[in-house]
C-alpha cells in the first residue's frame, strides 16, 4: 500500500480519462455530464496509507523483509508474476444501477514488501463500501486500521493492527499457496491474540470499536485458514461477551451496527445450524434494532427462532404432548413471520427472474449484498421446515405411545386426526422451493452473470470477490447437508464450495463441503429413525428426551 508520489483523489473514471475531478459525492459532475455512472473513489484508508508518515510506520513495523525472505526460500508459487495479476486487477462490478464503490486500482512498486501487498489484496477482496441505501462488508475496517497505524507511537502493540495484518497475510498466502506467508500469518495471529487479551483486561480498551473489530478479524482469519474447532468458532464467546459489555454503545453509529450484525450472524449460525447454546443473554439488544432495516428485521425473527431451538434442545424435563404441540405452534408462527418478511421488502430488495443464454431461470438482485441476505433467509426457512417435520413425527410417536399405554388392548381403533398434524408434503415443498431458489441465485452471487442474466465479460479472471464467496458459505452448507437437494443441486453446491475454497483461498469452504458429506451419509444410514431424519442437526438432541 505504498505508492510512488501523491495519488490522485479523483474518481476512477476521471483518472482514466486524465481530467480533473470535482470529487463530488456520491457522483462527480464530470461522470454525469459524460453520461457514465461514477465508479467511485479509493477508500480513505488507501489515501492515508500512502502518506510518507504511514510509509515510515509500515516499513519500521516489518521485522523481516518478507519479499527477500520468501525469495530466499525459493517459493515459485508466490512469484512477482503471480502477484502482478492480482495487483493490476481493477474491479468494476456493474449490477444494475448500483455499484460497489470500494473498488481498488492496485499496483505493487518493486520495493513494496509482501506485508504491504497482502494488505492491498485483503482490502480489495474483503471490504465493500456501503452506499446510501444499504450496508457494505467490513467497510469500517480500513479507516480503523489506518487510525491505529497513526497511533503506534502511543500503542505499539495494537491487537487490531496485528489482526488485520495476520488476516491479510493468510488471505494472500491461501490464494497463492505460499507456505512462508502462512507461517508469518500464524505468528501475527498469535500476536493479535495476546494483544486482544491485553485489551480485554483494560476497561478503557475493552469497549473500543478497535477491540470489537479485532474479534471480527480473528474470526475471519479462522475461517480463511480453515482452523475452526470442527465447525465451531473459538471467537463466538468473545462476540457474546463484547456485545453484552458494549450495550447500546454499539447501536449508536453505523460502524457499531455493522459489527453487531456480523457478530449476531456468527452467533446465530452456531445456535441454529450447529446446536450451540448461548453463553450470555443478549436478547435486550433486539429491542434496539430497527425493523425498517431488512437485515435487522430478519435478525429479530432469527432471534426468536434461536430461543425456540434452545428450548427444544435443552428442555428442563422430557417434553410431553402439550409441550411438543406448543413448539409446533411457535415454529409455524415464526415461519409465517419469515414469509411476511419477504412481502414487506422495498422494491430494490426483490429478486428478479431472468433467463440464462441456455434458457434456464436465474435469480438476480439489485446488489450482491441482497443476494447474500436472501440466501440466509432461505436457509433459515429450510431449518424451520425440518424442525416442523421432526416435531410432527415426534408428536405422532408420542401420541401412539400414549394410546398404547392407556389402551393396551385397543389396537384396531383408528387414531383421530389432530389439529397439530402438519401437512408434511407442503413442508417438503417449501424446502425444495428454497433450495431451488438458492441454486438459481448462485450464478449472480458468483458474478458469473449480471443483473439481466448476461455472462460477465472478463479476460479469464474470476470477477467474484472473496467477500461474496464468504457470504455464500453457511447457507450453501446447510442446504447441502439438509439431505434434500436433487443430485444436480448437490453437484452444483459442491462445485461452488470447492471453487470458493480453492480459488479464493477460504479454507472453511472445503471444511464445510467435507462435513456436509459426512452429515448426508449419517442421514442416509439413519433413514429409519424419526428424529434423525427430519430435525435440523442441532435439534436432534430432542431424541434424548422423548
Amino acid at each position: 500500500m505504498v505508492y510512488g508520489g501523491k495519488p490522485s483523489t479523483g474518481c476512477y473514471l476521471c483518472r482514466k480519462r486524465k481530467i480533473k475531478c470535482d470529487e463530488a459525492h456520491p457522483e462527480c459532475r464530470n461522470c454525469i455530464i459524460y453520461g457514465r455512472p461514477c465508479p467511485g473513489y479509493r477508500p480513505d484508508a488507501v489515501f492515508r496509507n500512502e502518506t510518507r508518515k504511514v510509509e515510515r510506520l509500515m516499513k519500521s513495523s516489518a521485522n523481516v523483509n518478507a519479499h527477500s525472505n520468501i525469495s530466499s526460500q525459493g517459493s515459485s508459487s508466490t512469484s512477482d508474476s503471480s502477484i502482478s495479476a492480482v495487483s493490476h486487477r481493477r474491479r468494476t462490478s456493474l449490477h444494475g444501477r448500483h455499484h460497489d464503490k470500494a473498488t481498488l486500482t492496485l499496483y505493487s512498486p518493486a520495493d513494496s514488501s509482501w506485508e504491504q501487498r497482502a494488505l492491498c489484496y485483503f482490502f480489495d477482496q474483503y471490504t465493500i463500501k456501503a452506499d446510501a441505501e444499504e450496508g457494505g462488508h467490513l467497510d469500517y475496517l480500513p479507516p480503523l486500521y489506518a487510525r491505529e497505524l497513526g497511533r503506534q507511537s502511543e500503542s505499539p502493540s495494537s491487537c487490531l493492527r496485528w489482526a488485520v495484518e495476520a488476516t491479510a497475510l493468510m488471505t494472500l498466502a491461501n490464494a497463492k499457496n505460499a507456505p512462508p506467508l502462512m507461517n508469518k500469518a500464524r505468528q501475527g495471529y498469535g500476536r493479535a491474540l495476546r494483544g486482544l487479551q491485553e485489551a480485554l483486561a483494560s476497561p478503557a480498551n475493552a469497549v473500543k470499536d478497535e477491540t470489537f473489530a479485532s474479534v471480527v478479524l480473528l474470526s475471519l482469519y479462522e475461517d480463511i485458514s480453515g482452523e475452526r474447532n470442527g465447525l465451531f468458532s473459538s471467537h463466538t464467546a468473545g462476540f457474546e461477551f463484547l456485545t453484552k459489555l458494549r450495550g447500546n454503545t454499539l447501536i449508536g453509529h453505523q460502524r457499531g451496527r455493522d459489527m453487531l450484525t456480523f457478530a449476531y450472524a456468527h452467533t446465530y449460525v452456531e445456535i441454529l445450524a450447529l446446536g450451540d447454546k448461548p453463553r450470555f443473554d443478549n436478547e435486550w439488544v433486539l429491542g434496539m434494532l430497527d425493523i425498517n432495516i431488512p437485515v435487522e428485521r430478519l435478525m429479530l425473527t432469527a432471534s426468536k427462532l434461536c430461543q425456540l431451538f434452545v428450548h427444544i434442545r435443552f428442555p428442563p424435563k422430557p417434553p410431553d404432548q402439550a409441550v411438543i404441540e406448543s413448539w409446533i405452534a411457535s415454529g409455524r408462527e415464526y415461519d409465517i413471520e419469515l414469509s411476511q418478511w419477504t412481502q414487506t421488502l422495498p422494491d430494490r430488495w426483490l429478486p428478479l427472474v431472468v433467463y440464462s443464454a441456455q434458457g434456464e431461470p436465474l435469480l438476480t438482485y439489485n446488489r450482491l449484498h441482497n443476494a447474500v441476505v436472501w440466501n440466509y433467509y432461505r436457509a433459515v426457512r429450510v431449518m424451520i421446515q425440518q424442525l416442523l417435520l421432526g416435531l410432527n413425527s415426534t408428536l405422532m410417536s408420542v401420541k401412539a405411545a400414549n394410546k398404547q399405554f392407556f389402551n393396551p388392548e385397543d389396537t384396531n381403533s383408528p387414531e383421530p386426526e389432530s389439529e397439530s398434524v402438519l401437512d408434511e408434503p407442503a413442508l417438503r415443498a417449501i424446502i425444495r422451493e428454497m433450495t431451488t431458489d438458492v441454486c438459481r441465485s448462485i450464478p449472480f452471487a458468483l458474478s458469473d452473470v449480471d443483473s439481466l442474466g448476461r455472462p460477465t465479460k472478463s479476460d479469464g479472471a474470476w470477477q467474484m470477490r472473496a467477500a461474496q464467496g464468504y457470504g455464500l458459505l453457511w447457507p450453501l452448507w446447510y442446504i447441502l447437508s439438509s439431505g434434500m437437494p436433487t443430485p444436480s443441486q448437490v453437484d452444483l453446491i459442491r462445485t461452488v464450495l470447492s471453487r470458493v475454497g480453492s480459488t479464493l483461498g477460504i479454507k472453511l469452504a472445503l471444511v464445510l463441503a467435507r462435513e456436509a458429506e459426512r452429515i448426508r451419509g449419517e442421514r442416509h444410514d439413519t433413514q429409519g429413525e424419526i428424529l434423525g431424519r427430519n430435525l435440523p442437526r442441532g435439534a436432534c438432541n430432542l431424541g434424548n428426551n422423548t
